[in-house]
């Protein structure tokens, strides 16, 4: 999974990257600061491999990880060059969804590019700068298209999509709010666009210290954006970036300690993580052995099978079967052995569909 941090200058997007990666990207109260987009690869908790890894004395235990790609901030007029807008938004094309991070903090000492701080007006100036860097990609796609439509029923379609698209954006609307229909050319012309407003958003409300122990219920500019969100149906977490940072630089004990003391049951990587998923529709499964106990990142409703091919294309290619047991099944027994014995370790076949958590041992011949 590969996840975009954007967002205005001076809002926290490379303090929380900092905070998420412990990758050092260089972090400044200026526009700009981010000139290149800085690249971390962070491991996703889940403490039922470390588990499971003990368990099995494992080798090698190895978790799921999100790639993050922090990215320069973007300003007005990002979409025709301004600032470094056509890097940022080359940059962004290639994530699974997108971290928007939004000012929710009052701090006379961090300048705010817009000289105050309003949620709605921030993401407003960003959506904005995505629809016409679409526009401008859409007129490109119609440019080429037009040439042979005439000629050809099936240029002269994606044509007609296309403007459709293009009038629908050109009316302030992101692209994932457009109504496809069951077409399958349409539906497929239109995820080759790969357009920045189709992809999914994630909201990181960033807020003071002192509005995280409620989840910024009392601040009114985390209102604004989650009322922002569930118009859109996108995901909001609130966080203390700089809370994050400092996060960032304790032991997993210091840390467990700081956050109580602060009133919080986790950290904001959690939190995001928990949100990716939700959003992506994303769940883990899991194998386990004396060489290795690892998670898979796979998307809710896949197939053992296809499930299977996340590990390598010939498990998928020779499927014959999966021993599945569920990690909450396992625990309860002890050992595998004890699962076996009391019939929780079931066969399952090519229709069976994976659950977050399973422990699978895929049979497959080649």
């Amino acid at each position: 999974m590969k996840l975009g941090i954007v967002g205005l200058p001076n809002v926290g997007k490379s303090t929380l990257f900092n905070s998420l990666t412990k990758a050092g990207a260089e972090s400044a109260n200026y526009p700009f600061c981010t000139i290149d987009p800085n690249v971390g690869i962070v491991t996703v908790p889940d403490e039922r491999l470390t588990t499971l890894g003990d368990m099995y004395h494992s080798k090698k235990v190895t978790p799921a990880v999100i790639e993050f790609v922090d990215i320069a901030g973007l300003v007005k007029g990002a979409s025709k060059g301004e600032g470094l807008g056509n890097q940022f938004l080359a940059n962004i094309r290639e994530v699974d969804a997108i971290v928007h991070v939004v000012r929710c903090f009052e701090d006379t000492n961090v300048v705010h590019v817009d000289g105050s701080v309003d949620p709605a007006r921030d993401i407003e100036t960003i959506n904005l700068e995505l629809i016409f860097s679409d526009v401008e990609i859409l007129e490109r796609r119609i440019a080429k298209v037009a040439k042979g439509a005439r000629m050809d029923k099936t240029l002269a379609k994606e044509q007609k999509l296309l403007e459709q698209i293009k009038a629908h954006l050109e009316d302030g609307n992101m692209a994932k709010t457009f109504a496809l229909g069951e077409d399958e050319d349409e539906q497929a012309w239109f995820a080759s666009y790969n357009l920045l407003t189709a992809k999914p958003v994630i909201y990181a409300a960033n807020v003071s210290e002192e509005d995280l122990a409620n989840d910024g219920a009392d601040n009114v500019h985390v209102q604004n954006v989650r009322s922002q969100a569930a118009k859109e149906n996108s995901e909001v977490f609130v966080i203390c970036a700089q809370i994050e940072q400092e996060l960032a630089e304790l032991s997993d004990e210091e840390k467990a300690m700081f956050l109580e003391d602060l009133g919080l049951k986790e950290a904001g990587l959690e939190k995001l993580i928990k949100a990716s998923y939700k959003l992506l529709g994303l769940i883990s499964y899991l194998t386990s052995g004396e060489d290795e106990t690892r998670a898979w990142t796979i998307t809710k409703g896949t197939k053992a099978p296809q499930a299977a091919g996340k590990i390598h294309t010939d498990f998928e290619r020779g499927f014959i079967r999966a021993e599945v047991v569920s990690y909450e099944r396992l625990m309860e027994c002890g050992t595998m052995a004890a699962a076996k014995e009391k019939g929780l370790v079931r066969l399952e076949g090519k229709e069976y569909v994976v659950q977050d958590g399973d422990i699978i041992l895929f049979r497959f011949n080649v």
